[in-house]
């Protein structure tokens, strides 16, 4: 399979699909997926698994079920047609409350100086 002829959506679900089971074990954390020229490169989780009350401090009982999942990745999927760069991060932050998952989703949009600084040299060239 050649990434390059994969739609960017087409990389996000199998992103999610690649973090099927650590997701079924964090009831909270961050997903993010770094793009560059609309390629997924690094991707994983930030996730924090320990809840505490108190002084007391324990793991999740269980993690997203697989409709939680569903649901977070047709979120992620969606979020798709608000992104308008080729180079930067997204975040899709999740957390179970009281049995019903909470999203929100963090667009970075990541620029090179020396890219923008030779394209000006070309264009001066060109006059």
């Amino acid at each position: 399979m050649i990434l390059e002829q994969l739609p960017l959506a087409r990389q996000l679900d199998l992103v999610f699909r690649e973090l099927k089971e650590e997701l079924a074990q964090l009831t909270s954390g961050t997903v993010f997926v770094q793009i560059r020229n609309n390629m997924v490169g690094k991707f994983g989780i930030r996730h924090f698994p320990l809840e505490s009350k108190g002084t007391e401090i324990k793991m999740a009982e269980r993690g997203l079920s697989d409709s939680h999942q569903l649901s977070f990745r047709q979120t992620a999927l969606e979020s798709l047609k608000l992104k308008r760069w080729t180079h930067g991060e997204i975040q899709f932050e999740f957390a179970m409350r009281q049995d019903l998952l909470c999203t929100s989703v963090t667009f970075e949009s990541n620029y090179n100086m020396a890219n923008l600084v030779s394209e000006s040299n070309k264009n001066k060239r060109d006059f």
